[in-house]
């Protein structure tokens, strides 16, 4: 039998009359690295904010590794090992990569409160965050506030933070948005080099970017699923084509 990292069932959430998921079952597996894709107003970041907590669903259940976390909230799914980056970048702007990553490691390890105040006697933290600053190429940076950081490497600096929560499951809303060209493939490189037991889910529009990574693909179109398979199959279907592309009578 599969072991799925994360499964949802016949999910549902409305806003008034919108639905804006139609009883979405979505099931990935432990260590996959699945996309979702679709239009404009598919329902796919409204399905990532029922998944990490942000919202919850009218209808149906969400299992992280088995566990029923759908009434859970979203710090308590993050604990779980359910981390989650955004479309428009959540960073504290005045702090640098350095701090950034020690807070989400010190988080992680129960006192995030008292960071600032004790940083100096927890050297371990420090130490890791340097090394997964290092992973992502941010270390000739790491002591330079966010705010002055190219956009490219604040989109970086959001995954390394990610990663430091240590999560057995990473959902990426769109991390190439507003991304130039020549940063993107910064981007597909440490998307490709993240730990292969971490479970991925990546939403984005950036085809390119969604066939050189994912292995799976789901094809969402007006908040239900439209179709679903491997990269290549997806692909070369003609109706994902017309509903997705344009092409098609």
């Amino acid at each position: 039998m599969t072991d799925f990292a994360l499964r949802t069932t016949a999910l549902v959430r409305r806003f008034g009359g919108l639905v804006a998921t139609d009883r979405v079952s979505l099931e990935v597996a432990r260590g996959a690295r699945h996309a979702i894709i679709g239009p404009n107003g598919a329902g796919k970041t409204t399905l990532v904010n029922l998944l990490t907590g942000v919202l919850k669903p009218d209808e149906g259940r969400i299992l992280l590794a088995g566990e029923d976390v759908t009434d859970l909230p979203a710090p308590a799914r993050v604990r779980r090992g359910l981390a989650r980056t955004f479309q428009i970048n959540q960073l504290f702007p005045a702090l640098t990569p350095l701090e950034t990553v020690a807070l989400a490691v010190s988080e992680r390890e129960g006192h995030g409160g008292d960071w600032f105040r004790a940083a100096g006697s927890r050297a371990a933290e420090v130490d890791e965050a340097v090394e997964i600053l290092g992973r992502f190429g941010l270390v000739s940076v790491m002591n330079e506030r966010t705010a002055v950081l190219p956009y490219g490497k604040q989109r970086l600096l959001e995954i390394a933070a990610a990663i430091a929560c240590r999560p057995r499951v990473l959902l990426l809303d769109e991390p190439a948005a507003g991304v130039p060209e020549e940063e993107r493939r910064d981007i597909l490189a440490i998307l490709a080099a993240l730990p292969a037991d971490v479970t991925i889910v990546l939403i984005e529009h950036d085809m390119d970017l969604v066939f050189s990574f994912a292995e799976r693909i789901t094809v969402m179109v007006d908040g239900a699923i439209f179709t679903e398979g491997t990269a290549a199959e997806i692909a070369r279907d003609p109706g994902v084509r017309a509903v997705y592309l344009g092409e098609g009578d």
